[in-house]
């Protein structure tokens, strides 16, 4: 049964990221069109959420939102912030 939060986490982190990489998909083609865009707080939220690494790599893979500081900053300082995260919860848990 211990074993069932651990597969609940990587679910949840798989179906993240997928979401993170299908947004910011969206996003830059709904640039392209001009059509009504992804917020970005809603793209910044979902990173935070867990989907920063998908998410930074798929803007760096379709060269969106690479030239806007809030992103090219943020989401790096977003992934520091979970990596210290899973640190401490390691050696405190």
């Amino acid at each position: 049964m211990e074993h069932l939060g651990a597969w609940l986490l990587v679910i949840y982190l798989i179906l993240i990221n997928l979401f993170a990489v299908a947004i910011t998909i969206s996003d830059k083609q709904k640039a392209k069109g001009g059509k009504w865009r992804v917020p970005e707080k809603t793209l910044l939220l979902v990173a935070a959420l867990g989907g920063s690494i998908a998410m930074l790599a798929t803007m760096f893979k379709i060269r969106h939102k690479t030239k806007h500081p809030k992103f090219m900053i943020g989401i790096p300082a977003i992934i520091v912030a979970q990596v210290i995260l899973v640190v401490l919860a390691i050696v405190l848990f």
